[in-house]
């Protein structure tokens, strides 16, 4: 195994609605997949208040999507602000993107690895 950390994985964390904005962005640049995941969560709102039927309760998880999308390091500031800037409504609950370092990739049919396997 190598351990090269060329690679970086930007998780972002944003609101449902403004992924096909995302993903055309992120294709515009060139990034040729992701993975999106369906989650949910509160931040340091705690949630939001709702009313049904007259009363009101809170509700703590916020459904969002999470994309996943490994880069070559070098690019991974250009994919963040590709992200923030399209994913961005101005509003509390607009999301976070994290970026992790990623030691190796390897892909699955033929072998290759690092930046040649994404």
């Amino acid at each position: 195994m190598t351990c090269e950390t060329s690679l970086v994985r930007v998780e972002a964390v944003i609101r449902p609605f403004v992924l096909d904005d995302v993903k055309e962005r992120l294709q515009e640049l060139g990034i040729g997949g992701m993975t999106v995941l369906e989650v949910r969560g509160f931040g340091r709102t705690g949630g939001r208040q709702e009313i049904h039927r007259g009363s009101a309760y809170v509700i703590d998880f916020i459904p969002k999507l999470m994309i996943q999308v490994v880069v070559p390091a070098e690019r991974a500031e250009e994919v963040v602000e590709a992200i923030r800037t399209t994913a961005a409504t101005g509003r509390i609950g607009d999301g976070k993107i994290f970026l992790v370092p990623i030691a190796d990739a390897v892909r699955i049919r033929t072998g290759e690895r690092g930046e040649d396997a994404i």
